[in-house]
């Protein structure tokens, strides 16, 4: 329903589209805020007249909601040249790129900062689409649309991000050049798919190359430093979700491969600080075990350690001094009073300063920052001090200043981040438990013989934030063990319960197994001479028929390499019972899995199998059942006996844990299977869509790095959400009696 005050501007728009009347009141709120009259006009003017091209409702839809950011910077006077750039690229087949336009208008806008620029940017795009739009009769207008357009508009905004306005005209012209001919590559370039494509933006941006004073560089890192290792640059260009950072490893020192002017510090100084930096963490730093530490207090120990090589390299060379100041932000202590968001980076940001610069300490005035300066300075007064003692400092900072509001989902950032600075991933050693450590040599128990030990501290995996599009740092604490044993002999009663369907399985498996060598006939080269087809080429040569060139044969190798991770729902809906039945969805999923894991050891693919149950994002529980090392024996069968659920499911960080050990696997093909019999959910989670778009980000992330994931699902009302996590990959088992016959049977058309 339009508020009575918004009706004369919505009898204005003129529009029936439902889904615009649903935003209409918010849209010109806004605009109300950022557009004069005569600007909110012509704002609904333009607005009506691209609800009335024929194009469905997403042009005047998106207009509504990006045209009045775009003209708060690029002026009012541009919605005109938008709105009539629309229509000329509906007129001109380009329909499909219209929406991709209008929703990159507002960033491109705030970019350019210039309605001279974004008239500009009109111009480009405009003669973009001219040129790589053809004609089947080759010229006059167009009839075939520009095959790249889209893809340019929706890249454009990152773009402009790293290379100027001419920079980018610049790398436009030279794909139209080289791939006008080309459709598929005219889209692997403008989609940044190709390699050639990031070479000529690379050659368009601007600052201090690396590339240009790598030499320089090296030289300063031996005379200064007695270093040698090899500068290794990487880019900063593409990765948007975490900016990359200094680092040093066996192979060298890990550098941007370009630096602007920062705070009056040149490029080429930035170079010297950062490489000093890690210089001197390589020549006073020692690592630490940081297995029993959390990610709050590392962070503190890295801050108290940075400040010592500082000091350090400072006290070497005091010219560095000036560039430290200059680039080290200065923190406005006023920010920690807010109650809202997680100030600890910024407690931290402000000690870093005080540390170094005592003109800031002294205007301060703060107790605790004074009490770690006079201790930080006691211990570089008598010597180097050591890595040792800065942690303790760290730790003591860490208990003495704790917050509540540290642990909230927004942190402060701004004047945080000193980028000269490492990652300090070289300070620390962490002590995993893994299926290849060698054996105490004093003996031990046989049924306790993998147990993981209690207190094993937790692993942390980000969470994905649908809602501010960002992963939650270390927002889960998932606790692995070794799931306790059970009676071997119940898994074997189940399998003699199972006997007819294991004797199908039996001849499914044999006509899967792996062979040896496979023959290849039919062929006209190969690796040897087929002698059924030759004698029978040969007579039909005699008899006057056209003979038979495929008279070779060759042989390949038919294997199978693929390793399976089997992960299995344990939340407490297991326990409900199957309509129909007398047994309960744990006792099925039992009996399932055992054949599973049966038939999987006659193929003699490796298999891995854990359970997982989530009792809030602190725990996370992951129990081990079989690892991939582990035949199927009395140990394996014994865990699967005991197997029992609780709790909720927090799919998500399940995932990424089970593909930890799952990408180690050295096979061409991995495969994780998840059994499940409900959506993602956890009680300390009040919006539904979270850990469902959680998990989905997990199989994004698993499909990056090569594992195939697959859901087999129990829930009848799983259409619902499954396609939103897993895509197409996944099946519904509708009849839940028949999960230990339908499972093994699925694995086998998988792997097929």
């Amino acid at each position: 329903m339009i508020p009575e005050a918004l009706a004369p501007y919505w009898q204005l728009l003129g529009t029936r589209f439902p889904e615009v009347e649903a935003v209409f009141a918010e849209c010109m709120e806004e605009a109300q805020k950022c557009l004069s009259k005569a600007g909110i006009e012509s704002y609904l003017e333009c607005a009506a007249f691209l609800g009335k091209m024929g194009r469905g409702v997403e042009p005047q839809l998106t207009f509504l909601e990006e045209a009045p950011r775009m003209a708060v910077v690029a002026g009012e006077s541009v919605m005109p040249a938008v709105r009539d750039f629309a229509f000329h690229l509906s007129c001109n087949t380009n329909g499909p790129a219209i929406v991709p336009f209008l929703q990159t208008l507002a960033p491109i806008a705030e970019r350019l900062r210039s309605q001279e620029l974004f008239s500009h940017y009109l111009e480009m795009i405009r003669d973009f689409a001219q040129r790589t739009s053809t004609s089947v009769h080759g010229g006059g207008k167009a009839t075939i649309p520009s095959p790249s357009l889209p893809d340019l508009l929706m890249q454009i905004p990152r773009l402009l991000s790293i290379v100027t306005l001419d920079g980018l005209q610049n790398w436009i012209n030279y794909g139209i050049r080289h791939y006008h001919d080309h459709p598929e590559r005219q889209r692997d370039f403008f989609q940044m798919q190709s390699a050639d494509a990031h070479a000529v933006i690379q050659r368009e941006r601007h600052g201090c190359l690396f590339i240009d004073h790598e030499r320089m560089l090296a030289l300063y890192l031996h005379g200064f430093w007695q270093h040698d290792d090899r500068l290794i640059p990487y880019s900063l260009a593409f990765d948007e979700l975490r900016k990359p950072m200094p680092y040093f490893d066996e192979a060298g020192f890990r550098i941007p491969d370009v630096y602007d002017e920062q705070a009056a510090v040149n490029g080429i100084d930035r170079y010297r600080l950062a490489l000093a930096h890690m210089a001197g963490h390589r020549r006073w730093s020692q690592a630490m075990i940081a297995d029993n530490w959390s990610p709050f207090q590392r962070i503190a120990v890295e801050l108290f350690e940075d400040c010592r090589i500082d000091t350090l390299i400072c006290r070497r060379y005091p010219g560095l001094r000036a560039l430290i100041l200059a680039l080290h932000p200065q923190p406005d202590p006023a920010a920690l009073l807010t109650t809202d968001k997680s100030t600890l980076r910024l407690r931290l940001a402000v000690v870093s300063r005080a540390l170094l610069d005592r003109d800031y300490m002294a205007a301060l005035a703060d107790d605790t920052v004074m009490h770690f300066v006079e201790r930080f300075d006691a211990v570089l007064n008598d010597g180097y001090g050591s890595s040792r003692e800065m942690a303790d400092l760290g730790l003591l900072f860490i208990a003495r200043t704790r917050r509540e509001t540290d642990f909230l989902p927004q942190i402060i950032f701004d004047d945080t981040e000193v980028d000269y600075r490492d990652d300090n991933r070289h300070l620390w050693m962490f002590i995993e438990a893994g299926e290849d450590e060698p054996e105490d040599e004093a003996p031990r128990d046989d049924a306790k013989e993998e147990e993981i030990p209690e207190g094993l501290p937790p692993r942390h995996y980000d969470e994905w934030d649908y809602v501010t599009q960002t992963y939650r740092p270390d927002w889960v604490s998932l606790y692995e063990l070794l799931h306790p044993m059970g009676v071997a002999s119940d898994i074997d009663r189940l399998l003699d319960k199972h006997a007819a369907l294991a004797k199908r399985l039996k001849r499914l498996l044999d006509m899967v197994k792996p062979q040896e060598r496979v023959r290849i006939r039919y062929q006209e080269e190969g690796s040897e001479l087929d002698l059924d087809v030759a004698l029978r080429s040969i007579i039909d040569y005699r008899s006057g028929a056209e003979p038979d060139p495929r008279i070779n044969m060759s042989h390949r190798t038919d294997g199978r390499n693929i390793a399976v991770s089997l992960l299995l729902d344990l939340s407490e809906s297991l326990s409900a019972p199957v309509k129909g039945s007398e047994q309960t969805l744990l006792e099925l999923s039992r009996e399932a899995v055992s054949l599973l894991a049966w038939s999987i050891e006659q193929l003699g693919d490796p298999l891995a199998i854990g359970g997982f149950h989530s009792n809030t994002r602190h725990d996370v529980r992951y129990m081990h059942l079989k690892g991939f090392s582990e035949h199927w024996d009395e140990q394996v069968k014994g865990r699967l006996a005991a197997m029992d659920s609780g709790y909720s499911t927090r799919m998500g960080a399940a995932m990424r844990h089970a593909a930890h050990y799952l990408k180690a696997q050295q096979t061409d093909k991995k495969l994780l299977l998840v059994l499940t019999d409900g959506e993602p959910a956890d009680i300390d989670v009040k919006d539904g869509r979270m850990l469902i778009e959680d998990a989905h980000r997990a199989v994004q992330e698993l499909d990056r790095e090569g594992i195939y994931s697959y859901c087999i699902n129990l829930d009848p009302s799983a259409d619902e959400y499954v396609s939103d996590i897993f895509g197409k990959q996944y099946s519904i088992i509708d009849h839940v009696e028949r999960l230990p016959e339908r499972l093994p049977e699925l694995f086998l058309s998988l792997t097929r």
